[in-house]
């Protein structure tokens, strides 16, 4: 079955990943450059049997001693055949695996229609967890933006608003109450699955924060290894922004609101900041009562049952 059936806009050269991953060349065509556009894999198991119907031949195509075997014991004449309708379509390679040897006849039919053919001694179950993390990596669709994302109670906290308001102040006292700190200013966002968002820092800012007045800290080497973390699932976006009297914030948390990032909907809330108040301490509750949700708790929603039932009663 296929996870993901769209293709992304990125793209990873074949060159690139035989570099990458240590693969070894059987047969690279010089005047051909492939290119991998698809984060999925293929084994063409049905495709050695003869069966090309709804063949994902754009995807990395991975042969393991199953394969390999069943492929072994075929008529001669039929597996020409069957290997040459194979290499007829435009398959970005074949990676053989578990160092098996890679037969005359597949690297006939590779040559004569330019088909990149590549060989392993991984064990097929270790090349497809290291191949599809490596092309996650590659081709998930990804976004960079403004804000400081903290792991506050295991709830991957992004705290957004606009510059001065405080996010980094806020970030480092919930550091200083035991969270982590993931990323400050800037948050690399990667959709790993159909709703699921990574957010990590960019490599030359992991761990360093900007505070104003002071400058550039380093988190990790000021309150150890356990104050910093270098990605975590964002769960939860809280803006900040300056308390205004004639807004309408609410009391209830009855409604929700959402933010979307590359195309998923986030819980949202908006939380005002004036001086005294405790933003740190209000985005800890925060992270709390959303894992009360999770678990099947909703504060809100009992209060108002609460409410209800005493009107009712007074009724």
């Amino acid at each position: 079955m296929e996870i993901d059936n769209e293709r992304s806009e990125k793209s990873v050269s074949i060159r690139q990943l035989i570099e990458d991953l240590d693969l070894e060349v059987v047969n690279l065509p010089d005047d051909v450059e492939y290119y991998v556009h698809y984060q999925d894999i293929h084994r063409p198991g049905l495709q050695f049997a003869g069966y090309f119907e709804h063949f994902t031949y754009d995807r990395i195509q991975i042969v393991g001693r199953t394969e390999y075997t069943y492929f072994s014991h075929m008529d001669k004449n039929v597996r020409r055949s069957v290997l040459d309708k194979f290499f007829s379509y435009e398959v970005p390679a074949l990676i053989v695996s578990r160092g098996l040897t890679v037969k005359d006849d597949v690297i006939e039919m590779a040559k004569k229609h330019n088909r990149v053919v590549l060989a392993t001694k991984r064990n097929t179950t270790r090349l497809i967890n290291k191949l599809s993390n490596y092309l996650d990596s590659k081709l998930s669709p990804t976004t960079t933006i403004h804000g400081v994302l903290v792991d506050v109670f295991g709830v991957g906290v992004l705290i957004r608003g606009e510059s001065s308001v405080g996010k980094s102040e806020t970030a480092l006292e919930l550091v200083q109450r035991g969270h982590r700190l993931i990323a400050d200013d800037a948050v690399e966002i990667t959709k790993v699955d159909e709703n699921i968002l990574m957010g990590q820092a960019p490599e030359v800012l992991r761990h360093f924060m900007e505070i104003r007045g002071i400058g550039i800290i380093d988190v990790r080497s000021m309150y150890g290894i356990g104050a910093v973390k270098d990605s975590k699932v964002i769960d939860l976006v809280i803006r900040l922004e300056s308390w205004n009297d004639k807004t309408y914030y609410d009391r209830l948390g009855l409604d929700k609101e959402y933010e979307e990032i590359l195309g998923i909907d986030v819980e949202k809330l908006i939380v005002p900041v004036k001086p005294g108040r405790n933003t740190a301490m209000i985005l800890e509750v925060a992270a709390m009562n959303f894992r009360q949700k999770r678990m099947g708790y909703d504060a809100a929603k009992e209060f108002t049952k609460k409410l209800a039932t005493l009107i009712d009663k007074n009724k």
